[in-house]
């Protein structure tokens, strides 16, 4: 299925429909304020396992990353937040950040099983935090990457529909996606460390 949503003003019914199919273990693909991504409920394990069967990855490889509407839903999947990274995430979200940080026993299984650190993103996209919002629990996300040699992501939702119809329950088209990933801080240690330059200004980390 393919469902277009106004990006600046999302319609609330069609991102409503979109989390009543996550909420039953359906996998989407949605717009975020970097690439497109294909999310699902972050407790569901067996849709987690299917969406990493689709990404072609193990789970403890694929890179995953939990989608979260605020700083206070973050707090509650990591461990105590230091107050130098506090700041520096309080200045960057929403947007196109992910953060590595070490994660609490709140963690959804899977994940927690797998690994003890978790990429966190708070989207500046109105579509993206509405869905997060109306679902109620955060999302797992991974990249939809392209398999083309010199484009490393699949910008245009159509494309993403057709390439991913037969797998997924519905795509979002919330207009051309990027081609910038996000930017990736290490926060685990004693300071952050810049894991990739994404989109996210690097100065932000000065």
């Amino acid at each position: 299925m393919l469902l277009e949503i106004h990006n600046e003003n999302p319609q609330e019914r069609n991102t409503q429909k979109v989390a009543e199919i996550l909420s039953k273990g359906g996998i989407a693909i949605i717009p975020t304020d970097t690439i497109y991504a294909i999310v699902c409920d972050a407790f569901n394990q067996k849709a987690t396992e299917k969406l990493c069967m689709i990404v072609g990855k193990k789970p403890e490889k694929a890179n995953l990353s939990l989608l979260c509407k605020d700083l206070s839903e973050i707090s509650v999947y990591t461990n105590s937040i230091q107050k130098e990274v506090f700041r520096l995430m309080k200045s960057c979200l929403p947007g196109p950040y992910t953060f590595i940080l070490n994660g609490s026993h709140e963690l959804p299984k899977l994940l927690k099983s797998k690994r003890k650190t978790i990429g966190i993103r708070i989207p500046d996209n109105k579509i993206c935090c509405q869905i997060i919002e109306n679902f109620g629990n955060p999302l797992i996300a991974a990249s939809i990457h392209s398999e083309d040699d010199i484009i490393e992501y699949i910008t245009d939702p159509l494309e993403i529909h057709e390439k991913y119809e037969r797998q997924i329950d519905i795509v979002i088209d919330g207009g051309m996606g990027g081609l910038e990933p996000s930017t990736i801080i290490d926060c685990t240690g004693d300071s952050p460390v810049l894991l990739r330059a994404g989109k996210g200004e690097v100065n932000e980390l000065e």
